[in-house]
C-alpha cells in the first residue's frame, strides 16, 4: 500500500528531541527520512544510556523508520556532498544553533539556489529579538511560554509539565508548516522556509491562559481554586492546581489505598450532579438551593470535591472509574508510565509497541498517534549509526564504492 508521503525525501539534519520528534512523524506517514548525523553520531545516542555499548532508548524512541548516514560538513568534500543531498531532497530539517548552518555555507538563499522546490525547516529556541540567541531545552520553553507559570498549587513554586510540550509539541508544529508547505508547492512550483520556535510552540498551546489573563480585566476566575482568586486581590493567572480551567469544574480525587497514583480525574457537568450526589452518598444535595445549580457550587469546588474524595477514598481507582461511567460521569484514572506500558487497550491501538533492536533486543516506544485509513504505519527500528552510508553514497548519489573507505579515512563520513 502507497502511504500518504511515499515518494518524500527528508534530510534529517537534526538532533536531541525538537526535530528528530518531527522527522520521525515525516517518516511514520511514510516519507524517506535520511538522518544526516555528525560521526560521531546525535548526542542523545550516548545520552541516558541503560544497556552499555547501545544506543540510548532517548535515541531509538525518537528515530524509528528513518536511515542514517554520517557526514562531516565542516570538511570540503563533506559540503560538497551535502549540497548533492538537498538537490535531491524534498525537505530539509534542522535544528542548530542561530547562525550554524550559514556558518557550515548553507543559508536559506544557498539552500533554495541549489533547490528550488525544497521545504526548509528551522526549529529554534526562540523567533527574532531579544531571545534569538538564548539556550533553549525543554522547560526553558515552558518556562518563557507561559507554561510553568499557570503550573503547580498557588502557594507553591511555578512547575514543568511531565509533556515535552517544548519539544515534541515544537515538532508537531514543525510538522504541520512542513505538511502544509509541501501542499501550497503542488500549486506554486516552489520551496519554502518554515520557522518553528521552541517558545512559540509552547506559547500556542497556552492559549487558555492567555484567555484568562484578558477575562481576569472584567472580574475574578471564580472556576479557578484558592483564596484571593475570587475577590480580586490578583491581577495575574494564578497557577491552577489540578483545575480544569474550563467551562466545566474537575480535580483529580484519592481513592484507596492511596498510592502516588491512586486517583481519578473527575469532571462535574451540571446533568452529572445529581447522580453524582446518589454515588456519594448526599442525593439531598441534587435539591438543595445551596449546592443544586452549577452557580450556587461554584463558590463550593473545594467543599465539594472533598465530598467526592470522601467516597473515592475507599475505593480502588478502577472501582470508581467503573462506578462513575455507569452514570456517564466524565473522568479518567491517573495513569502512571508503569501502568501505561502494561495498558492492553493501548497496545491494541498501536500505541505502545515494541520494536526489535540488533543492539538492545528490544524497546516499547510509542506508536503514531496520526491514523490515516490508507496509510498505516509500521514501526520499524531506528538506523545504526552510518548504517546505510553506503546504500545512500554509492547506491543512490553515484560516489565510487573506491572513495567510500577513503571518505572514512579522511573523517568526510
Amino acid at each position: 500500500m502507497t502511504l500518504a508521503l511515499d515518494g518524500v525525501r527528508v534530510l534529517d539534519m537534526t538532533h536531541v528531541q525538537s526535530g528528530p520528534s518531527a522527522t520521525q512523524l515525516l517518516a511514520w506517514l511514510g516519507a524517506d527520512v535520511v538522518k544526516v548525523e555528525a560521526p560521531g553520531g546525535d548526542v542523545t545516542r550516548r545520552q541516558l544510556r541503560d544497556v552499555p555499548g547501545a544506543d540510548s532508548l532517548y535515541f531509538t524512541m525518537l528515530n524509528c523508520n528513518k536511515r542514517s548516514i554520517t557526514l562531516n560538513v565542516k570538511s570540503e568534500r563533506g559540503r560538497q556532498i551535502l549540497s548533492a543531498l538537498i538537490r535531491g531532497a524534498d525537505v530539509l530539517v534542522e535544528n542548530f544553533a542561530p547562525g550554524a548552518v550559514e556558518r557550515m555555507g548553507f543559508s536559506w538563499e544557498r539552500i533554495r539556489e541549489l533547490n528550488p522546490r525544497i521545504v526548509y525547516a528551522s526549529i529554534k529556541g526562540f523567533g527574532p529579538g531579544p531571545y534569538t540567541d538564548f539556550k533553549a531545552y525543554e522547560v526553558v520553553a515552558q518556562a518563557m511560554g507561559g507554561s510553568m507559570a499557570t503550573t503547580g498549587f498557588q502557594d507553591g513554586p511555578p512547575l514543568a509539565t511531565g509533556a515535552q510540550i517544548g519539544d515534541s509539541g515544537t515538532g508537531v508544529h514543525a510538522v504541520a508548516g512542513i505538511l502544509a508547505a509541501l501542499f501550497q508547492r503542488e500549486r506554486s512550483g516552489r520551496g519554502q522556509r518554515v520557522d518553528v520556535a521552541m517558545q512559540h510552540a509552547v506559547l500556542n498551546l497556552c492559549r487558555v491562559k492567555l484567555r484568562d489573563q484578558q477575562r481576569l480585566a472584567n472580574g475574578p476566575l471564580a472556576e479557578y481554586p484558592g483564596d484571593g482568586l475570587t475577590d480580586g486581590l490578583t491581577d495575574e493567572v494564578p497557577r491552577s492546581g489540578n483545575a480544569s480551567g474550563g467551562g466545566q469544574p474537575g480535580w483529580a480525587v484519592r481513592c484507596a489505598p492511596g498510592g502516588a497514583n491512586d486517583y481519578v480525574y473527575v469532571i462535574v457537568q451540571p446533568q452529572g450532579w445529581e447522580p453524582l450526589a446518589a454515588l456519594i452518598g448526599r442525593p439531598e444535595l441534587a435539591e438543595d438551593p445551596e449546592w443544586a445549580t452549577p452557580e450556587a457550587r461554584l463558590p463550593k469546588l473545594a467543599k465539594m470535591f472533598q465530598l467526592i474524595e470522601e467516597w473515592t477514598a475507599l475505593l480502588p481507582k478502577w472501582r470508581v472509574l467503573e462506578e462513575l461511567n455507569r452514570h456517564n460521569i466524565p473522568c479518567g484514572p491517573i495513569l502512571s508510565p508503569k501502568e501505561i506500558i502494561e495498558d492492553t487497550s493501548l497496545a491494541a491501538n498501536d500505541m505502545i509497541v515494541e520494536v526489535a533492536h540488533p543492539e538492545r533486543g528490544s524497546f516499547t516506544t510509542v506508536g503514531n498517534p496520526l491514523k490515516l485509513s490508507d496509510s498505516p504505519t509500521h514501526i520499524t527500528t531506528p538506523p545504526l549509526l552510518g548504517q546505510h552510508n553506503e546504500d545512500i553514497y554509492v547506491h543512490e548519489l553515484g560516489l565510487s564504492p573506491a572513495e567510500l573507505p577513503l571518505l572514512k579515512e579522511q573523517g568526510v563520513i
